[in-house]
């Protein structure tokens, strides 16, 4: 019997140049059950994490080069959710949340984006490690999901046209999956024209954006569904579509007791004091994996 080949945490990009349009997809399997299950998060909490990551792989897969980094942070003063942070460097993803467990219990099992966040933000930062350069972009955490508050972030911030969904589906045999896809339209260029032009200068983007739409929820979230064949029924009529080739995506907590001894020790040796317990350990806790790294103060001197 031939084994059922699973399409679980990867990424897959494509282009289509006859329409000046560009996309990737990505699901989420085992890497999500190793992020959550370091937690214990309610459903609700879970469910908004794997959407956000699924989101921080789309959009940290378009970095150029190894070793930039992409982070995505939500945050609120008086909702659900105090802070929800997802980074993305090298094909890791990572996140945790920060959250009100009496002020979930107030509010609905499937509680909407504003029951979560209240009147909060997103905040997107790409790291270019290749220029050194940094653009980051913040907008109000606003619509109906982090898909759509998302969108707003590339409309405002980048000024490129683009439509992103995403999928979770929780518990079972198969456990947690998660499924995003990202669309965007590009300029064709010009210099010194601004991108909300395309908008006008290229119709095709909006036969892209109803072809995009058409996209489902299981289909986002099937494992048994190559991420090719998605592009295929998506824009099988077009002239040409280019797959870009796809990325493994692994858990990526980048924790490690020699680098956070290295960092203690770059403290002053009375700083390093005030931080140890009565057992002369001082104890560095990492919220990505909940995780707590005890270094003997002994050792921190050394």
């Amino acid at each position: 019997m031939t084994e059922l080949v699973q399409e679980l945490d990867r990424q897959l990009g494509f282009t289509i140049p006859g329409r000046h349009a560009r996309g990737r997809l990505v699901r989420l399997g085992p890497v999500l059950d190793q992020v959550l299950a370091a937690h214990g998060y309610p459903p609700a909490i879970e469910k908004v994490l794997a959407e956000a990551l699924a989101l921080t792989a789309l959009l940290g897969s378009t970095l150029k080069g190894e070793e930039g980094q992409m982070t995505l942070q939500a945050q609120t003063e008086s909702g659900v959710i105090d802070l929800l942070v997802c980074d993305y460097r090298a094909g890791e993803v990572r996140g945790y949340v920060k959250f009100d467990a009496g002020r979930l219990a107030e509010v609905p099992a499937d509680p909407t984006l504003f029951a979560l966040f209240g009147k909060g933000y997103l905040a997107i930062t790409f790291d270019q490690a290749v220029s050194g350069e940094r653009y980051q972009g913040i907008v109000p955490l606003e619509g109906a999901s982090l898909a759509e508050a998302a969108e707003s972030y590339f409309c405002q911030s980048e000024q490129i046209p683009s439509i992103i969904r995403l999928a979770t589906a929780q518990g079972g045999a198969e456990g947690c999956r998660a499924g995003g896809m990202l669309l965007q339209h590009l300029p064709e260029g010009e210099a010194g024209r601004e991108r909300l032009h395309t908008r006008l200068d290229h119709p095709e983007w909006e036969h892209v954006r109803m072809l995009g739409e058409t996209i489902s929820a299981g289909e986002l979230t099937d494992p048994a569904l190559p991420l090719e064949t998605i592009v295929w029924r998506l824009f099988n009529e077009e002239d040409e579509v280019r797959l870009l080739g796809g990325q493994a995506l692994t858990r990526g907590c980048r924790c490690d007791v020699a680098h956070i001894g290295s960092v203690i020790r770059k403290f002053p040796e009375d700083e390093r004091v005030a931080m140890a317990d009565d057992d002369g350990v001082i104890r560095v806790d990492c919220a990505f994996c909940a995780r707590s790294f005890p270094i003997p103060l002994i050792e921190a001197g050394e």
